[in-house]
């Protein structure tokens, strides 16, 4: 009895070592949702720019690859897919390695690449049970927004923006470029996405084309640093 004890004593001990040292070496790229100077809540009602009152009931966009400049010029890269969605918070914190060193520039993309786009249903953050898959022929959404505002003359209400396509001349993916603070956060502000459109003219968008190209140039004015 003594040794089964001290058996999983040790076990335990060693668990949480290796836990506090993965903690140690890892650090996150924290995301904030907002809409303009306020913490973004789904169905939450808020009024754009151009004074329309509109709820936002779901949120989701990817950032793939991934690349940190650092101050002694060398740089780290992933060919990674995230999907953030704004009804997982645990999808806001984005792990990184942390290696100490200062980083001068975050480079990332909003969005899926051509390779990813056709190669068919794949796992994990790529899985079409995201609902961020349309098909072969047009890949994966991008960014997707969804809601409701007075401002749209459509069944109740809705709006529906659906952003992607991989294909030239509608390849829709988009390449940030960031300078960081010192706590690596991100804002992602989406009151900049609706001062640029009109929910009176514009309230569905759901295939790749020159709407959808628009948007995307949009989407990246959400991302910023504070």
């Amino acid at each position: 009895m003594i040794k089964f004890v001290f058996s999983f004593l040790m076990c335990f001990l060693s668990f949480h070592s290796v836990v506090a040292q993965k903690e140690k070496d890892s650090t996150f790229l924290q995301l904030n949702l907002k809409f303009g100077s306020q913490p973004l809540q789904l169905n939450k009602t808020y009024i754009s720019k151009k004074n329309d009152t509109l709820q936002v009931s779901v949120l989701k966009f990817y950032i793939s690859n991934l690349q940190f400049d650092y101050s002694d010029n060398s740089f780290a890269s992933s060919r990674s897919y995230h999907l953030v969605d704004a009804e997982n918070p645990k999808s806001l914190r984005i792990p990184i390695e942390n290696n100490n060193k200062m980083i001068t520039t975050i480079q990332f993309q909003i969005g899926i690449d051509s390779t990813a786009s056709v190669s068919g249903a794949l796992a994990g953050d790529l899985d079409p049970a995201n609902g961020m898959y349309w098909a072969w022929q047009s890949g994966y959404i991008n960014t997707k927004i969804e809601g409701t505002s007075p401002s749209c003359k459509t069944r109740k209400n809705q709006f529906q923006f659906h952003i992607g396509g991989y294909k030239k001349p509608n390849y829709a993916m988009r390449n940030c470029i960031l300078h960081p603070n010192t706590n690596l956060e991100i804002t992602v502000d989406i009151a900049e996405l609706f001062s640029n459109i009109n929910l009176q003219q514009t309230n569905s968008v759901m295939i790749p084309g020159i709407k959808a190209m628009e948007l995307a140039d949009y989407c990246l004015t959400m991302f910023k640093i504070e």
